[in-house]
């Protein structure tokens, strides 16, 4: 879970996290550059999960989340697209432009999961790092 500080804040994210979340975004640089845009969002996640397990990487895809609202639970009301070294949370789009609701899904998935760092990735730019957020928690 998050950890927070008595101030509210939340406590540094921890270097072994920050190291995989480096891979990740690395791997996200080759996979865009290697395909470039236009592809279905599928695809670059295929291609960045082989990427991050070409590199050591433990990859699982398509994670079910649930979500509890008072006594209903749904079991798998979301699924989130990859989770890295069971510690970062991958989000992949190919659209035209990031909107804030697709920040708002990963601050979402984080707070469900109880992970503290993600990243929010859209193949569908000419150049990947202008549409790439990190988010932690």
């Amino acid at each position: 879970m998050s950890e927070r500080l008595q101030d509210g804040a939340y406590a540094p994210i921890p270097s072994e996290i920050e190291a995989v979340g480096a891979i990740v975004v690395d791997a996200g640089m080759k996979v865009h550059k290697a395909l470039g845009p236009g592809l279905l969002e599928s695809a670059y996640e295929q291609c960045l999960a082989y990427e991050l397990q070409e590199r050591g990487m433990s990859v699982r895809r398509q994670i079910p989340l649930a979500i509890s609202y008072g006594k209903l639970k749904i079991d798998a009301a979301y699924r989130i697209d990859m989770l890295v070294a069971e510690s970062v949370l991958v989000e992949a789009k190919a659209i035209e432009a990031l909107l804030p609701v697709h920040q708002a899904q990963l601050v979402t998935y984080l707070k469900l999961s109880g992970h503290r760092l993600g990243f929010l990735m859209n193949f569908n730019v000419p150049l990947f790092k202008n549409d790439l957020r990190r988010i932690a928690r």
